[in-house]
């Protein structure tokens, strides 16, 4: 008896697959077989295949991954700046979505290799009421309740660290009235009355598409607000948790812009979860709707088995190319890469060099 096995394997675009049909002999003889057959094709297939996304049976059914490609490697944790970070969050008893989220940057943000080390920061505590299929952050339907002394204390931490830029986010707190939305503006508000020069982005939660409360955090003196898209409107029921939806995501965008004009907005897209082309496309479209003026792609990587499959590993070249596409768009900034994360190494970019010249314009009148 005789069975076909095919192994699929993606070239540079989704559109171009070559299979490979191996017979299917006795176990001790399926290895070499496939050895032989992968031996005989040329050199640059055999290294594509090795940077693609390669699922293969087992003799029991189960399915292997390769891998990670190369370029998804990132720098190691370590280094003086790193520890001093670590430190001074662990002994202020801070969240971050560095550790939280498990972000492959954490070593090159908090290492600050070009003399400035980076965190994100996490109010509202580290549970969230939400249950994202991509998000290792954990969930609680009744989470411990939000501490009223973090927005200062949170603001004297960021004050004394020295940093010019600094990102705030949270969990979702859909057990709060207010979705925690006070909280959070209370939070920027004590950071720049402790230090009125430094820029401040939010990455916040969609506080259920109320819009009093995204007015709220939009005019509590924040530079950036940033709320993710995550990724295109088809997957976003499988994404994202049943209570956020793609279009209150562009709703809030649109909102946070009318509360108050000139703010920059700023969203997210993560790529391998089985996008096409064509709905990255459309999202951007969508994007530059509600007039965001930042977007960030950013490979996405499955933090457990419970989590989301993956479903293909973007090459550098297709992020340069969306990065190409969004700026041709019109949008003011655009970061793209495999291991760019929404709130990546945000100061270190063009971004503050936007905010500072729309500062200097505003005290000039121009």
């Amino acid at each position: 008896m005789k069975a076909c096995s095919t192994i699929t394997r993606h070239l540079s675009a989704p559109s171009k697959v070559v299979a490979v049909c191996a017979s299917h002999f006795a176990s001790n003889t399926r290895l070499e077989n496939l050895r032989q057959q992968l031996k005989e094709e040329d050199e640059a297939g055999i290294a594509e295949l090795k940077a693609a996304t390669i699922m293969k049976s087992s003799s029991k059914g189960k399915k292997a991954r390769v891998p990670k490609p190369s370029w998804l490697k990132a720098r190691p944790t370590e280094g003086e700046d790193y520890h001093r970070l670590r430190d001074t969050v662990r002994r202020l008893g801070l969240a971050t979505v560095c550790e939280e989220a498990r972000c492959p940057n954490i070593g090159e943000c908090w290492g600050g290799a070009d003399g400035t080390a980076t965190a994100t920061i996490m109010i509202m505590g580290d549970t969230c009421t939400r249950g994202c299929s991509f998000c290792s952050v954990k969930t609680s339907r009744a989470p411990p309740p939000l501490d009223p002394k973090e927005p200062e204390n949170v603001a004297q931490a960021i004050a004394e660290w020295g940093l010019d830029y600094v990102v705030l986010t949270s969990v979702d707190r859909d057990d709060q009235p207010d979705q925690g939305s006070e909280h959070f503006a209370q939070t920027v508000r004590n950071l720049k009355a402790r230090k009125p020069d430094l820029l401040v982005e939010c990455l916040t939660p969609d506080f259920r598409g109320q819009l009093d409360l995204i007015s709220n955090v939009a005019r509590s003196g924040l530079d950036v607000f940033a709320h993710n898209l995550e990724t295109v409107e088809r997957l976003t029921p499988r994404v994202r948790d049943h209570r956020a939806s793609y279009h209150q995501s562009l709703q809030v965008l649109a909102e946070a812009k009318s509360a108050k004009p000139g703010l920059i907005t700023k969203s997210s897209l993560m790529l391998g979860l089985g996008e096409k082309p064509e709905e990255i496309d459309q999202t951007l479209q969508d994007l530059r709707k509600v007039d965001c003026d930042v977007v960030t792609f950013g490979q996405y990587l499955r933090p457990t088995k419970r989590h989301m499959p993956l479903k293909e590993y973007i090459t550098p070249e297709v992020f340069e190319a969306w990065q190409n596409a969004a700026e041709g768009m019109g949008f003011k900034y655009v970061a793209s890469g495999p291991l760019v994360r929404s709130s990546y190494r945000a100061g270190e970019f063009f971004l503050k060099a936007l905010l500072e010249e729309n500062k200097a314009k505003a005290s000039t009148g121009n």
